[in-house]
């Protein structure tokens, strides 16, 4: 018997739509910093390394806004710390209150697990907003393994995230197939040595599809084309 395979999937813009509530909470810290606000196509391409690159971000575009606006660069009233903070404070509560899963999603993880597949989250979200975000949807049960990015001491883009992740979820990364819209999924992957689906449907930029092994234009198309890379 072949050993079992391992379809691993990052969570923001692969899995969920999140967009709206990251937003969200971005504009909640920035107004309380007295910032411009950002707009959802703005906090779009912020997201894919976890919340502190989110925020410095978000907190380094709001300040160039005002400096454009006012002709001086502001000063912060918090540290970066006290921000990250803040915006988690203000997420883990609300962070499936206008999040959805994508499209497909669900019926197309319940195909795979038909199909043999074993099934892991590999995300730079910390790992008790990840679970909790799966249990609210009720996809908890479907995951052997969820790696999130405090989980282990290194976190996507280094191959050692993904690499824990796969082990936690007892598969090898020969046998696995990362799922993912961003960089840091494609990197983390190749690090690995495992095969790289773009998530076309995502945040990330159409191009990194070129590096992929094959592309998915939505979460239905996943498992026709898992099964195409790795049959069992």
């Amino acid at each position: 018997m072949s050993a079992l395979r391992l379809a691993v999937f990052d969570m923001d813009g692969t899995l969920l739509d999140s967009l709206p509530d990251l937003a969200e909470c971005c504009r909640e810290i920035l107004a309380q910093c007295g910032l411009p606000p950002l707009s959802n196509a703005q906090v779009r391409g912020m997201v894919g390394n976890g919340v502190q690159a989110l925020v410095e971000r978000a907190l380094q575009a709001s300040l160039e806004q005002k400096a454009a606006q006012s002709g001086s660069m502001p000063a912060l009233p918090l540290s970066l710390e006290e921000a990250v903070s803040r915006f988690m404070a203000a997420y883990t509560p609300r962070a499936t209150l206008l999040s959805r899963l994508f499209p497909g999603t669900e019926a197309a993880l319940h195909s795979l697990r038909a199909q043999g597949w074993q099934l892991a989250v590999c995300t730079n979200k910390p790992e008790k907003a990840a679970r909790r975000i799966l249990s609210d949807l009720g996809l908890g049960a479907l995951f052997a393994s969820v790696g999130g990015g405090d989980s282990f001491a290194a976190r996507k883009p280094d191959a050692r995230h993904l690499l824990g992740t796969i082990a936690q979820a007892g598969g090898h990364g020969a046998r696995s197939v990362m799922v993912g819209d961003m960089p840091p999924d494609y990197l983390a992957a190749e690090g690995a040595g495992c095969p790289f689906v773009f998530a076309s449907w995502g945040y990330g930029a159409p191009e990194l599809g070129r590096k992929a092994v094959a592309d998915a234009a939505g979460m239905q198309a996943v498992p026709a084309v898992l099964e195409r890379i790795m049959p069992a």
